[in-house]
């Protein structure tokens, strides 16, 4: 996978959206423009301008200077949330991100499916990737870096793939760009054409090692993505927040990234705390905590999302918020699937468990309660009803809301 927008569209996710709606938005690295949108690039503005032209071209245009450290921040997120798919990734050059998915297709339903899924979850981190599955590492980075994507699990699609792809993908071969121009070599099946003598000779070992590693020839030895002991990550938002319903989108990427922790670590969550940093003035402000604790641990997406939705639906800011921290506290081993070969009538005690978590989030804690009898001869007196966070655990899993 490669965010092949990721210049322009880190510096997107740091100012709102209004802000690039008049003239367009252009991102410059040392006073030249490196990246632009399509308003901007409507109005004259091209790569490798200087700013003096683009501001004369383009008044209106925002211009931004590259931030590459929050391009790092981006690919190393999204890479911790692709760990749900599969133990096996890494970050390669160009931020390409790898993954190991040859274990992973038939549990998440084929090729097909496994690659809309992956081009969902970039996509709800803001971001736009090529996505691409071949048979090796580099034959897949060849395809998303130099195609914007594509499908190459057998010999003869790889070689249709080659005969598109220019020769400049292949990062050793490109300070000798000029010469395989002059040779009228220009994709990467010409140069596989060419003599490997006269390759050696002329460019060195590293182009034909990198062209049997596409290939197939030659294994690569990837240093997967290691994975840090506890799951506690930040996001800066991008601009004063005064709604706390206003801050799901970033609650959700930080939500993926744990999802990809639990997944990789093999592990559940049965609670954890989203902290919401608000705006400093004349005196400190304290974070606002919203502890939210699991009655069934669990490390699907769409569960976290929904009561997190809730919770932050029903929180009122003290004052506007610029960042979120996400800390999972409380994390166990994963429960072993059900062996059992017919459903349990009414659903499972793990779904009736996140059903009263959403209700407590929904409705209130205090709103949600359960039976609690007393032993006593009169009926009014031993029908007792207590806050489930006070009831006694075993009790009848039935339930009301007030």
């Amino acid at each position: 996978m490669h965010p092949s927008h990721l210049i322009l569209e880190a510096c997107q996710s740091q100012w709102p959206a209004s802000a690039n709606d008049a003239g367009g938005l252009v991102v410059v690295e040392r006073e030249r423009v490196v990246a632009l949108d399509a308003p901007a690039r409507a109005q004259g503005v091209a790569l490798g301008m200087r700013r003096a032209g683009v501001l004369a071209l383009a008044p209106n245009v925002q211009i931004r200077d590259r931030d590459a450290l929050r391009e790092e921040a981006l690919v190393l997120a999204l890479a911790y949330a692709l760990l749900q798919f599969t133990p096996a990734v890494v970050i390669e050059a160009e931020s390409v991100v790898l993954m190991e998915v040859s274990a992973s297709l038939r549990l998440f339903g084929g090729v097909h499916a496994l690659r809309a899924r992956v081009r969902a979850l970039v996509a709800s981190f803001g971001l736009t990737g090529a996505v691409s599955l071949a048979t090796t590492g580099a034959a897949a980075w060849v395809l998303a870096r130099g195609l914007r994507g594509g499908v190459a699990l057998k010999g003869p699609a790889l070689q249709r793939a080659l005969a598109r792809t220019p020769v400049v993908v292949a990062p050793p071969a490109r300070e000798f760009s000029q010469w395989f121009e002059e040779l009228g070599c220009f994709t990467l099946a010409d140069l596989q054409r060419l003599p490997r003598a006269g390759l050696k000779k002329r460019c060195g070992t590293a182009l034909l090692d990198w062209l049997d590693q596409v290939t197939g020839a030659a294994p690569v030895a990837y240093e997967w993505l290691a994975m840090p002991p506890t799951f506690d990550s930040r996001i800066e938002l991008p601009d004063r927040v005064e709604r706390a319903d206003a801050l799901m989108f970033a609650a959700r990427r930080l939500i993926l990234q744990m999802t990809g922790w639990l997944a990789a670590q093999q592990l559940d969550v049965a609670g954890f705390t989203l902290t919401l940093e608000h705006e400093r003035g004349r005196e400190a402000i304290t974070p606002t905590q919203i502890d939210i604790a699991l009655g069934a641990p669990t490390r699907f997406e769409e569960h976290l999302v929904r009561l997190v939705k809730e919770r932050l639906a029903n929180t009122t800011l003290v004052a506007p918020a610029i960042a979120l921290r996400l800390h999972a506290d409380r994390v166990q081993s994963a429960a072993a699937p059900s062996e059992s070969l017919f459903p349990e009538p009414g659903g499972t005690p793990q779904d009736h468990a996140r059903l009263i978590e959403l209700l407590s989030a929904r409705l209130g804690a205090e709103n949600v309660i359960a039976p609690a009898p007393v032993a006593d001869h009169r009926p009014e007196v031993a029908a007792r009803w207590l806050p489930l966070r006070d009831a006694p655990r075993k009790v009848s899993p039935c339930f009301r809301c007030k």
